[in-house]
């Protein structure tokens, strides 16, 4: 027998299928990214949800100080104000239907042709009706929140 002969000659093996893991840098890069984005949109969220609490507790602390319902309106009416003032300069200004009308959310002209019209002189009536009050304050309070906090609730 030759030397050529004596020679098994092999096929060529490959390497064995890299696994899943560990994994590569990029997809921990990521994976990294992706946690992040969350980690900054739950906080986003917990924060807008804390501002729109903290504004609701303290338009409920003002109203608890009034004694009368027209005492109540009176103080939704000067919030509403103040709140106009920090959203849109000059918006405390407006009287009448206007004011109503800026107060209105796109979708409901609530103020305008509801129960907010009792905002324009429920304040300065001798007898303000409760149950009225009662329909006007989570309206009220719903459009403080937005106009102190931007958002819609």
């Amino acid at each position: 027998m030759s030397a050529a002969t004596a020679l098994q000659l092999r096929d060529v093996h490959l390497p064995a299928a890299p696994g899943w893991w560990p994994l590569p840098p990029g997809w921990w890069l990521v994976i990294g990214a992706c946690a992040l984005v969350a980690l900054l949109v739950w906080a986003w969220r917990a924060r807008r949800h804390r501002l729109r609490r903290r504004w609701q507790q303290h338009f409920a602390t003002a109203l608890a100080a009034a004694t009368t319902p027209a005492e109540e309106v009176a103080t939704m009416a000067e919030l509403l104000r103040r709140a106009a003032r920090l959203r849109k300069p000059g918006a405390e200004l407006l009287q009448g239907a206007e004011w109503l009308q800026f107060l209105d959310a796109p979708e409901s002209p609530a103020f305008s042709c509801g129960e907010g019209r009792l905002l324009l002189d429920g304040g300065y009536r001798r007898e303000v009706d409760a149950a009225a009050v009662a329909r006007l304050r989570p309206l009220a309070r719903d459009r403080f929140v937005q106009l102190m906090t931007g958002l819609r609730t």
